[in-house]
């Protein structure tokens, strides 16, 4: 019960976060929920109440969305799929708490220094593939994509829709590559139907507090406690 109600805790937490500063829900969720469950656990409990949130806005924003770029990122993504899959599968459990650790403090960074990177056909290829990649093995696969719509100078609009559709492309079939592999049994079905009602609230707490506080400067906060929590996991797993 515990560990369940502090599930919904983390997952309220990164609700959230998503609505006030428009910030990662998986990097807030995923570092969290892998200290009190198994890491493989946490990966899926994140996604399977996160990707309501990507699909309501990928609807609600589509007339903004560019969708021949998220279709074509999505598509990158199924080849790095199966990689991913393997680690989360098969990677020893302290091997994927550090690599979760180091994604996101890798991630933090990436976000924190607005990097751009080449966005012509092959290095949105690349993005795809990597973006398959962290979807199954981290849940962390934001930062690449923030990366490349920065690099092609979309509007905050186009950015938070074109963002939106890709996550739910990815999302979708990060699920289904879960459930195939057998990462989806009882034990994360509970966890994540325990959680789930947390995710409306955090919204709606969410958007109370966006017309209160200054969203960059939570952002920011948000930010520095994600650090922290890496840091604080790569330390144990050295000691």
């Amino acid at each position: 019960m515990v560990v369940l109600l502090t599930a919904f805790g983390i997952v309220l937490l990164g609700a959230v976060a998503q609505a006030v500063s428009g910030f990662g829900y998986a990097l807030v969720t995923v570092p969290l929920l892998a200290a009190v469950l198994e890491p493989r656990s946490a990966v899926v409990v994140s996604a399977l109440t996160g990707i309501g949130l990507t699909l309501i806005a990928a609807v609600r924003e589509r007339g903004y969305a560019r969708w021949r770029v998220a279709l074509a990122l999505t598509g990158s993504a199924l080849l790095g799929l199966p990689v991913g899959l393997l680690v989360l599968a098969h990677a020893p459990e302290r091997l994927l708490r550090g690599l979760i650790a180091v994604m996101v403090l890798g991630c933090v960074a990436l976000v924190w220094s607005g990097a751009r990177i080449r966005t012509g056909r092959v290095g949105l290829g690349v993005v795809g593939v990597l973006v398959g990649v962290l979807t199954a093995a981290t849940g962390t696969n934001g930062p690449p994509l923030v990366a490349a719509f920065h690099s092609l100078g979309y509007d905050p609009r186009t950015f938070r829709a074109t963002i939106a559709a890709t996550f739910a492309g990815t999302g979708v079939m990060g699920l289904a590559g879960f459930a195939a592999t057998g990462q989806v049994h009882a034990d994360v079905v509970r966890t994540a139907l325990v959680a789930l009602p947390a995710v409306p609230l955090g919204w709606w707490l969410g958007n109370l507090l966006f017309h209160r506080i200054d969203p960059v400067m939570f952002r920011r906060i948000v930010l520095v406690g994600l650090l922290g929590s890496a840091g604080a996991a790569l330390a144990s797993l050295a000691g």
